[in-house]
């Protein structure tokens, strides 16, 4: 199979380009990244020589190259997109740029060409907040909060009407928070451990309890190449990892394996339209295409915290290309 990874230079990009290599031997893949403040190459540094893949730098906003690389695969997952919602508060124009245009670019590329699957990878956040009970499924109608939300969802709307009206092979996941390496460190994750290790307090919005369902990468990597392969077209299909967890949850696990306590925390001012829960139903990926998650939480988050700790420079190169933590 000849794969485009549209913003394959990102953390569930990266990490979800080794894993395909790893598994599959008849996979070439070739990334197209941006490169923006949150794609970094190294992330595949240790596959960068690997016969099977290809970098291209580009945008997916770039109409000729997309169609000049669409024309030469037989699918595209599409993981580009503009991603942090504290940005996207401030500059929400730049993720209707990438992450609505853009995605009608590769659509519209894919449809005059002809593919054989398109997978649009998506995020719990289009369907707005849980109280708390209940889950997301598949059927929950969309309705976002946030600027970045409300992109992907856009997105989401666009590549189901390209299925309905042009009946273009498409797929769509929506997955819950994902953490492990490789991750930017403007998320909660890598965010605290970055302030920890410098030494500074961590920032907590609000009272610390809005609650996320936390998905290993790799889990999420698997289920994405499971519904590329096997998934029915035209569906949409929920990948959570069935960790609910605070944020202030996350906190003390992370002040924890650091070796530090609660006075290492600063409760900042909420978020605005900070969604309170989000929770995920993994039933009709389980029940259609046999996947579950495979690494329990606390064993994925020791793996994670220990991540950060052994690859600091990883962290520091990053932070010195640019100023984006606050």
């Amino acid at each position: 199979m000849r794969l485009l990874v549209t913003g394959g230079a990102g953390f569930i990009g990266s990490c979800f380009i080794r894993h395909a290599l790893n598994k599959h031997s008849d996979y070439k893949i070739f990334n197209l990244d941006a490169l923006t403040y949150c794609g970094n190459i190294e992330n595949l540094k240790d596959i960068e020589n690997n016969s099977n893949y290809e970098f291209i730098h580009g945008n997916i906003c770039d109409k000729k190259l997309v169609r000049e690389l669409v024309s030469n695969v037989d699918c595209v997952v599409n993981f580009a997109a503009e991603s942090h919602v504290d940005n996207s508060i401030k500059r929400p124009e730049i993720f209707v740029e990438t992450n609505v245009q853009g995605t009608l670019n590769l659509l519209q590329a894919c449809k005059e060409i002809g593919i054989e699957r398109f997978l649009q990878v998506s995020t719990d956040e289009v369907y707005g907040s849980l109280g708390k009970t209940g889950y997301f499924y598949e059927t929950t109608p969309l309705a976002p909060n946030s600027p970045y939300s409300a992109s992907k969802a856009s997105a989401d709307l666009l590549v189901r009407a390209y299925f309905e009206t042009y009946k273009l092979p498409v797929l769509n996941t929506r997955c819950s928070n994902n953490y492990g390496p490789y991750q930017y460190p403007e998320k909660l994750i890598p965010f605290f451990i970055s302030k920890l290790l410098k030494g500074e307090k961590v920032p907590v919005y609000g009272d610390g309890l809005n609650v996320r369902d936390w998905l290993y990468v790799y889990d999420h990597c698997e289920a994405i190449d499971i519904v590329l392969n096997k998934g029915k077209i035209g569906e949409v299909y929920n990948i959570g990892g069935h960790n609910e967890k605070t944020n202030l949850e996350i906190t003390h696990l992370i002040l924890k394996e650091m070796g530090k306590d609660e006075t290492s925390i600063e409760y900042v001012e909420d978020r605005l339209g900070h969604d309170r829960r989000y929770a995920i139903s993994n039933d009709k990926i389980t029940s259609e295409l046999s996947w579950a998650p495979s690494v329990t939480f606390e064993e994925g988050i020791k793996h994670t915290i220990n991540w950060y700790l052994n690859n600091q420079d990883w962290i520091k190169s990053i932070e010195a290309k640019c100023e984006v933590f606050v």
